[in-house]
């Protein structure tokens, strides 16, 4: 039996090191629906259905899809939502997931590289859009273009983003700002997330006046707005890959993967806010 292997939810705001920051992490521990009953099972080799590990910036529609799929095939699948790169991660030490979706081709080229994945079944199943979010309550747009000056906007408050150094969110956000010139002023008031959803509960919570969430994170959540859009240009494009683990039980994964590429799950991913890659 595999030794359980916990996945991290924390968020790091250097300059809130108390007992509110704490409660905090625990609500955006629970957001994620990860139980621990369930993360145990996960990583204790039980393989009662197919495993699927996926960016937490699919949750919404991937629930949805995998009710519509239970529903079909009266089988379940076993979702785990987190940042792709702890996710690849998390393969390689031998959690036993059968199908991995990441939100970038980086973490998916590592999984594919430390032969993880079976290289045939990868394709590239999603794209997004990046964009700026404030709370909902607040009003005002930002012009993001060469020269904003988003500093100003920050005050005295964080950005929320994934961790620039790991989470792709994060990634393609300092990709952007460096490419606008911005990233110089604010990188010192970044609040560094280890998924894109914890970045978006921070300031869905009022506890940073602006994040660096994908348009369907920011479409998931009541409490905030877009209040800009990154240019298209200002960073790679969002594409999110699917693949097949080497480990996979092909009898269970091959029928969710192949589910995942049909017309009707792209439509619901779609009406999610997602765009064909």
């Amino acid at each position: 039996m595999k030794a359980a292997v916990a996945i991290p939810v924390t968020v790091s705001l250097k300059s809130r090191a108390t007992q509110a920051t704490r409660a905090t992490c625990t609500v955006l521990r629970r957001s994620l629906g990860i139980a621990a009953v369930g993360a145990s099972l996960l990583f204790s080799g039980h393989t009662a259905a197919q495993q699927v590990f996926a960016a937490a910036s699919m949750k919404d529609a991937l629930d949805d899809l995998s009710a519509a799929y239970t529903k079909e095939t009266g089988k379940k699948p076993v979702l785990v939502y987190g940042a792709s790169s702890t996710l690849a991660r998390q393969i390689e030490k031998g959690a036993p997931a059968d199908v991995f979706i990441s939100a970038d081709q980086d973490w998916m080229d590592y999984a594919q590289k430390h032969d993880l994945i079976d290289t045939g079944t990868r394709r590239n199943l999603l794209g997004n859009e990046l964009v700026l979010i404030a709370p909902a309550t607040t009003t005002g747009d930002v012009d993001l273009r060469s020269g904003t000056d988003l500093d100003a906007k920050i005050g005295n408050g964080k950005l929320a983003m994934g961790d620039p150094a790991h989470v792709p969110a994060g990634l393609y956000g300092k990709a952007a700002l460096e490419k606008l010139g911005i990233w110089p002023k604010v990188q010192g008031k970044v609040a560094a997330a280890d998924n894109v959803r914890n970045a978006l509960l921070l300031v869905a919570r009022g506890e940073a006046p602006y994040g660096i969430v994908y348009k369907t994170d920011a479409n998931a959540e009541k409490r905030v707005r877009i209040a800009g859009t990154f240019p298209a240009d200002s960073h790679a494009p969002i594409v999110y890959p699917v693949a097949v683990t080497k480990q996979a039980n092909r009898a269970d994964a091959d029928p969710f993967y192949k589910f995942l590429l049909t017309p009707a799950a792209q439509a619901t991913f779609q009406r999610f806010g997602f765009s064909r890659p």
